[in-house]
């Protein structure tokens, strides 16, 4: 049994809707940063073929939870006769733009494919991921990632040392409202890994032979979520309230905060992580003058929780899959 597994949550530090493909599906480019807040998996592979989950998941059965859809896909794909009982700890908001339930069931795989030693390899596990949602594949290729197409053309990307808090609005965003609203910018520019530049103190990025992508300067990186934007963004602003209120308020507070992914989460940046720790603490600190100090209404800010989380260089499962 393999306890402790970690699937951590992820960031998209831009995400731009380029297109939309003859079947529906959004052509987008993003870049992907995996964060320390994780989920915890424990996973026992047993002989009989029985794929269960022993936790419980309030609103999904099941049968249709990905964590089960991942482990029974890949009996599918290799003909195992080998099952699993599966339990998730998790930590990651759901529904949050932060890919918990890809990054579940991206763990899954990569914990099956070893359990059962199944022997596939990095790509043949991304492609069964990719049947399960277009986040999934990132979370088994490993490394942060400027992503295209629908997220599946992925091409590792070095970045720097940085912390974000998460903050967790008391709002759930589902995603198909937002990809199939008339408002959504489909049609942005597409741009080039290296013009991942963001502002003035961005430097060159050069493609090595293994497709890493890497400053070139002893200046950092810095502010990564200065580049392009979430074309996302708008469409949710415009449909709930309580995230445009959010917003305004964290801006109102001096931070500077951008959605990840369909929402509802947003996220702001520091240089370290003790930064980060003492920025939540001024939002806490903020959040509980401004819902007690005024004259008359509804002072209450609408934010669930916000988390100080390191950005990761890597998944730390990655060295259990043969590229």
């Amino acid at each position: 049994m393999l306890y402790d597994l970690a699937a951590p949550a992820k960031l998209n530090l831009f995400l731009h809707v380029v297109g939309r493909r003859a079947d529906g599906y959004h052509l987008l480019q993003t870049v992907f940063r995996f964060i320390d807040l994780a989920d915890n998996l424990h996973i026992d592979a047993t002989e009989s073929t029985g794929i269960s989950r022993e936790s419980d998941m309030p609103g999904v059965a099941p049968g249709d939870d990905l964590v089960v859809k991942a482990a029974r896909a890949l009996q599918l794909a290799t003909g195992v006769r080998r099952g699993a009982r599966i339990s998730v700890e998790k930590k990651i908001p759901a529904g949050g733009g932060l890919g918990g339930g890809s990054s579940d069931a991206a763990t899954v795989l990569i914990a099956l494919n070893r359990l059962w030693q199944t022997g596939l390899s990095r790509q043949a596990l991304m492609q069964i991921g990719l049947k399960l949602g277009a986040d999934v594949p990132v979370f088994i290729f490993g490394q942060n990632a400027f992503a295209e197409g629908v997220g599946e053309r992925l091409t590792a990307i070095d970045l720097p040392a940085q912390a974000y808090n998460v903050i967790q609005p008391a709002q759930s965003v589902p995603t198909a409202g937002v990809f199939q609203s008339p408002d959504l910018t489909r049609n942005t520019p597409e741009v080039k890994i290296l013009d991942f530049s963001g502002r003035s103190r961005f430097v060159p990025c050069v493609i090595s032979g293994e497709q890493l992508i890497t400053a070139r300067s002893s200046e950092a990186l810095d502010k990564v979520s200065g580049f392009g934007r979430n074309d996302l963004q708008p469409v949710v602003l415009s449909k709930y309230p309580v995230m445009q209120r959010v917003l305004d308020w964290l801006s109102s507070a001096g931070f500077d905060a951008r959605m990840t992914g369909s929402g509802a989460c947003l996220f702001t940046e520091s240089d370290s992580l003790q930064d980060a720790l003492l920025a939540r603490q001024k939002m806490v600190a903020k959040m509980r003058i401004d819902s007690t100090g005024g004259v008359g209404g509804d002072l209450h800010i609408p934010i669930q929780a916000i988390f100080a989380c390191s950005g990761l260089q890597e998944h730390p499962l990655r060295h259990w899959v043969e590229s």
